[in-house]
């Protein structure tokens, strides 16, 4: 029997750990740090410095470890276990730089033609600013590093755009903004598309649509993600032949020929315009709460699919969906993703997480005095099944108006695009 650790402590790891634990073959499943809803379905254990994770991986005969946020990517945790003969899914520190410097990921499209929006690269600030003269606008300002989902500022005017420059190089972002990117508005639909990868090939794992304003009507900041629904209608099977065959595909073969090939999930952030799919950006690892939906759909074999990435075969067969859609409604602290407060007590979760096709996975929480308490921005993703997405919607919703949480918010409208 197969034990797994799960790197990680939001809802995207929530959802892995609950999906991971009904594979055939699996015995135990352990995650590192997890939270308090993780705790009710997993073992959580506390590993947080690479040595200890060694150490715990070889004590418990551990037969893969799954990575799921960016910074142990970056930071070279998947390097650091495939030296010591550990499986892991996840790629490795020179891959990750596809989701860890934007500048990098634009200049191996440029280099290899993959289809993405005009840009500039500036590691001075006056330089940034001259490089606005002459642009049209809206005009598009990131941080090169990462940033938590919000280092992505549209300038709808020259006088914004120069703000948003000061602001990066101010530290604003810390590191992650000592260099940026300005890039050309592209005009479309965003899509969110994933592929598992083994190193040289790529298969076709799903695809969803995310809500990234604050509020309904796709209003307010920026956000890590305000809920997720799959699969996303707009994402025709013509566009994924599309996606396959002018952005995965070449950028696998781009990476291998860099001398840095990608193992793991690559998830492309799109942007479907008039002119065909264009690449907005890449994660090195599964999207959150994208994974929410998509695990709460997904019914193949998780351990043994990401286990063959692990091994270099990525194989297609353990790929299964659902033929119904899922809607997944985060529910985050008010004030976010400004400040926002924590300790909050959240009641209503069992009678909420009792209809049947609901399944309410945890990011920011923890337990105190045996009460689920509030400790991030992001606090829960209420994800539901339905036949439709509407029936999905509807689902969530109801599950959602039974949570009592008057220290949280959500939006009302996702999934509106499909609905």
């Amino acid at each position: 029997m197969n034990k797994v650790l799960v790197i990680g402590s939001g809802g995207r790891e929530h959802a892995l750990s609950w999906r991971l634990k009904q594979s055939l073959g699996v015995s135990q499943i352990f995650c590192a740090s997890g939270n308090a809803g993780i705790a009710q379905d997993v073992t959580c254990v506390n590993l947080a410095a690479h040595d200890e994770i060694v150490k715990f991986c070889h004590k418990e005969n551990i037969s893969l470890v799954v990575i799921g946020p960016e910074q142990p990517l970056v930071d070279g945790l998947a390097d650091i276990l495939q030296a010591e003969n550990i499986p892991v899914f996840g790629c490795s520190k020179k891959a990750a730089r596809l989701e860890g410097s934007k500048i990098f990921m634009k200049d191996l499209c440029k280099k290899y033609n993959i289809p993405t929006a005009a840009y500039g690269s500036f590691s001075d600030k006056q330089e940034a600013i001259n490089f606005l003269e002459g642009k049209n606008f809206p005009i598009v300002v990131k941080a090169d590093g990462l940033a938590a989902g919000k280092g992505v500022f549209i300038a709808e005017n020259k006088k914004d755009a120069i703000e948003a420059v000061e602001n990066m190089f101010s530290g604003e972002f810390g590191t992650a903004g000592s260099r940026i990117i300005i890039e050309e508005f592209l005009d479309g639909v965003e899509a969110s598309f994933f592929a598992l990868c083994d190193g040289k090939k790529a298969v076709e794992f799903s695809y969803a649509q995310d809500h990234k304003r604050a509020y309904d009507g796709d209003k307010g900041p920026n956000t890590g993600g305000m809920g997720t629904y799959s699969p996303a209608p707009v994402v025709t099977d013509e566009i994924r032949k599309e996606v396959m065959e002018k952005i995965i595909h070449p950028t696998m073969a781009a990476m291998e020929k860099e001398g840095c090939p990608f193992s793991g999930v690559l998830f492309a952030g799109l942007m479907l315009t008039k002119n065909g799919a264009k690449l907005l950006e890449y994660n090195a690892r599964f999207g959150d709460p994208e994974t929410q939906s998509l695990m709460m759909r997904f019914d193949g074999d998780l351990f043994r699919l990401l286990l063959s990435c692990a091994n270099g075969t990525v194989e297609e067969k353990f790929i299964s969906f659902s033929k119904q859609a899922a809607v997944c409604v985060v529910m985050a602290a008010s004030g976010y993703p400004a400040a926002y407060q924590k300790g909050s007590i959240i009641h209503g979760l069992e009678k909420a997480g009792a209809f049947p096709n609901v399944k309410i996975f945890h990011a920011g929480t923890a337990e105190k005095d045996g009460n689920i308490v509030s400790v991030g921005g992001r606090v829960l993703g209420v994800t539901a099944l339905g036949d439709n997405i509407k029936e999905a919607q509807h689902n969530a919703y109801k599950a959602v108006d039974l949570i009592d949480w008057k220290e949280g918010f959500y939006r009302r409208d996702i999934a509106w695009q499909a609905v």
